[in-house]
């Protein structure tokens, strides 16, 4: 079996349409407002387009997507980069795949790439499963909110994914206050 990571292209719109929407099923359950939830061919195109998209291939099929945001989302918050639209095709879910596409964007994208100190996420409360996995992964939350539109309770949590470069901002922060 090969695997394969790379940035998404146009292209790859189609099957990461279809990737998306069936990953997302339990979220339209639960009646979360998540554009990934819901995107057509369009807004699938403009996430490539605007963003890094990132895929994980098994076989020459796209398994994961996971999306490097490049727009101003959480800007106002925090400064550190911003992980969107994560999701494994349903069939290939429980083989690892989720997990190898994280690790991979958390460490050669995030770290090494950007030089980033830690990498951030948003997920519900509301999901029943989200918040404790991204917990055992490492992520804390650092800041909870409700914004009113019936997704309830809502957490950005980060990672740190450089410890050494995460200890030097914390204590430039702590210096600068």
């Amino acid at each position: 079996m090969s695997e394969l990571f790379r940035q998404a292209g146009v292209q790859d719109a189609e099957r990461l349409r279809e990737v998306t929407f069936e990953a997302y099923s339990l979220i339209r359950e639960l009646e979360l407002k998540w554009p990934a939830a819901n995107a057509g061919l369009d807004q699938i195109r403009d996430n490539i387009t605007q963003n890094e998209c990132y895929v994980l291939e098994a076989d020459g099929v796209i398994v994961a997507t996971i999306t490097l945001s490049r727009n101003d989302e959480v800007k106002a918050i925090t400064d550190l980069p911003f992980i969107k639209w994560f999701a494994v095709h349903p069939s290939e879910q429980g083989k690892g795949y989720g997990d190898k596409l994280l690790t991979w964007v958390e460490n050669a994208i995030i770290r090494d790439q950007e030089g980033a100190h830690a990498v951030t996420l948003g997920t519900a409360e509301k999901h029943p499963w989200l918040l404790p996995m991204y917990q055992r992964r490492g992520y804390e939350s650092i800041r909870s909110f409700d914004s009113g539109n019936g997704d309830g309770t809502m957490h950005l949590l980060r990672k740190v994914v450089n410890p050494e470069l995460f200890a030097n901002a914390s204590e430039e922060q702590a210096t600068a206050n």
